[in-house]
């Protein structure tokens, strides 16, 4: 007797129905709107500090220091 009541429950199992069909589309989207994991968060946004100190351009940094200039005005 045991032995047929699981049969008759993987039966009813691998019979498809509009209810199961239901519980297993609200299922999955329930899963699909909760899911926990958000793969954009682990993304790369850009080169790191190692890739800047080697490919970017080093800038001289120096102060502009005024001069008197000798201009030649034709008259």
């Amino acid at each position: 007797m045991a032995g047929e009541t699981v049969r008759r429950g993987i039966a009813a199992r691998t019979v498809p129905s509009l209810a199961a069909d239901l519980v297993d589309l609200l299922h999955t989207l329930a899963r699909s709107l909760f899911d926990p994991y958000r793969p954009e968060l682990h993304y790369m946004r850009g080169p790191g500090p190692k890739w800047h100190a080697k490919h970017d351009i080093v800038h001289a940094h120096f102060e502009a220091v005024p001069a008197l200039v000798r201009v030649r005005v034709k008259r």
